[in-house]
């Protein structure tokens, strides 16, 4: 694995209906980083992360995977290493099988049969979906097209782990299995979720969107702990932090240790 820091400069993006989505976003992500990307509806967090693999192109501004802009001649290349989760499993499943959507990613890197089979199984593994390899993706729930889009995800090795709403329509031990997945990804991630909860526990840094601009950055405790903060942008302290000891440590994760981070949400 190389190194993959994640950069956005003064990112524009206006929808052909006029609505401006981002307004100059600039941030930078270190390899190895954990960010939560929080926002109300509306304020621009999927946009922002469709122009992480070059799903939109930017009105003004550039990302950067690595040391290489997004652009139409790079971004085969860049998506090799982003593994993107889609907010609706819908539009990441379209396969015959969940073994084939599953495999679709390594197949078009060109590896060996051997090898795609072995990361089909380890990736279906890891989020719990074994024994739905040879289902039709139209067959499964919400949740096992959630672990599934994961699986997609995860089978191509990425550097960079992008994630849009991951916890929707898990249950808790769906949702519990998550959070232990990317708490272990060792790479650089990046979480846009309403789920607080879960962005607490995993990841150490945290960006607040409204209406398409950063109006907070820093330490997730210290930046989601801020109540007049969160309600000024439409959203809530998180409940996790509402019940954190008064001089309990901030962990690695980014989430307070010393509290029961085991229940389901």
């Amino acid at each position: 694995m190389s190194h993959h820091p994640v950069e956005v400069r003064d990112l524009d993006f206006v929808y052909p209906d006029g609505t401006q989505a981002l307004d100059g976003v600039s941030f930078r992500i270190e390899h190895g980083g954990s960010v939560g990307l929080v926002g109300a509806n509306g304020s621009g967090k999927s946009t922002l992360l469709l122009h992480l693999d070059g799903c939109l192109t930017p009105l003004r501004g550039e990302v950067r995977i690595g040391d290489v802009p997004i652009s139409p001649k790079t971004v085969a290349a860049v998506r090799r290493s982003v593994g993107m989760v889609f907010q609706d499993p819908d539009d990441q499943l379209f396969m015959p099988t969940v073994f084939e959507d599953v495999a679709f990613g390594p197949l078009n890197m060109g590896l060996p049969a051997d090898e795609i089979e072995r990361r089909v199984l380890a990736s279906l593994e890891r989020v719990g979906a074994s024994h739905l390899r040879d289902r039709p993706p139209y067959r499964l729930s919400a949740g096992e097209k959630r672990e599934v889009s994961i699986a997609t995800a995860l089978a191509t090795s990425p550097d960079v782990l992008v994630m849009d709403e991951p916890s929707s329509s898990l249950d808790p031990r769906g949702r519990r299995r998550l959070i232990e997945l990317l708490t272990s990804f060792e790479h650089t991630k990046i979480v846009a979720s309403h789920d607080l909860e879960l962005v607490v526990e995993t990841c150490s840094r945290v960006i607040v969107l409204d209406a398409g601009r950063i109006v907070a950055e820093g330490a997730t405790v210290e930046v989601l702990d801020d109540e007049p903060l969160m309600l000024a942008h439409g959203l809530e302290r998180p409940h996790i932090l509402r019940h954190r000891h008064p001089h309990s440590v901030v962990s690695k994760t980014g989430s307070p240790e010393g509290n029961n981070l085991n229940s389901p949400g």
